[in-house]
């Protein structure tokens, strides 16, 4: 049996990409990484995990403006449900099948993406509850379930710091998803931490969790002794930020720059330097 075309639509699998950095972010930190648990984690969260969350909330939401990754967003159907809710069992299913810890944070995430969505709580219509549900799950309990399954090592000791810094990571790009949302959110009751901040507050926001962020990293190399890494994310930050100040000036001029296709490219922009670096940092630790 056929998808519908707005099913695979709303199922939003590119928006994957934009989640990827850290999964590469943890994998980067592993020692002694077992492969086939690497690969299979990283199919489950990127090809059934994410996108069944994706579904989910855009059949509760029932967009019609733009949303993350969409311009113009189909009407979802009830298949769409049923189809995030079969993918979440087969995803769960083979969670635990690689590890029990990875199948409990799958388990987690599951709830709490749908506690974020779901009409009779909705998590996201609450500015910092919702926001610190994001951080926390698509932040350190991604790191953890990565870091914890990937490692041939036995209960291997994750690092608090890296968990804390994967989720200022997200905590700092999130925010900004939302920035050209402010009204389709308002109309449907919800409060955005980016409502809550403002536009040039948005930015304000993100660069001080970014900052945060790479201020635990430069600690964490500098205890390594590895400042050579540090400095090498750094060079593929660098146009990041470069936009990210060009985009802030012209906000700043005139808040009607916050839109759908500036904002989706300073995601790709973001999302594509993050996941080279650290990629380029597993490549230096194992053929280096």
């Amino acid at each position: 049996m056929l998808l519908k075309k707005s099913t695979i639509q709303l199922l939003r699998f590119p928006f994957s990409f934009f989640l990827m950095p850290v999964f590469w972010f943890a994998i980067s930190f592993t020692e002694n990484i077992n492969w086939p648990n690497a690969i299979a984690s990283f199919l489950l969260l990127h090809l059934l995990l994410y996108p069944a969350s994706n579904g989910y909330n855009s059949y509760m939401d029932r967009d019609t403006e733009s949303i993350g990754g969409l311009e113009k967003p189909m009407e979802p159907s009830y298949e769409l449900y049923q189809t995030s809710l079969f993918m979440d069992l087969v995803g769960l299913i083979l969670a635990f099948v690689i590890s029990t810890h990875f199948g409990l944070g799958y388990l987690c995430y599951i709830i709490f993406s749908r506690l974020y969505s779901w009409r009779k709580i909705r998590l996201k219509q609450y500015p910092i509850l919702g926001y610190l549900t994001v951080i926390i799950n698509q932040g350190a309990l991604v790191f953890y379930m990565v870091f914890e399954v990937c490692s041939n090592v036995k209960s291997p000791t994750v690092p608090l710091d890296l968990l804390i810094a994967a989720s200022l990571l997200i905590g700092g790009f999130y925010p900004i998803t939302q920035i050209y949302q402010h009204k389709q959110d308002q109309e449907d009751g919800v409060k955005t931490i980016s409502i809550l901040l403002g536009k040039k507050g948005t930015f304000f926001f993100c660069m001080c969790l970014y900052l945060l962020a790479f201020g635990i990293l430069f600690w964490h190399f500098n205890q390594q002794g590895a400042l050579n890494q540090f400095y090498i994310l750094q060079l593929f930050f660098l146009p990041v930020v470069i936009y990210f100040l060009y985009w802030f000036y012209k906000v700043w001029k005139n808040p009607i720059e916050a839109g759908f296709k500036q904002t989706m490219f300073m995601n790709w922009l973001a999302s594509s330097c993050t996941n080279a670096a650290f990629i380029t940092l597993l490549i230096f630790k194992y053929f280096g």
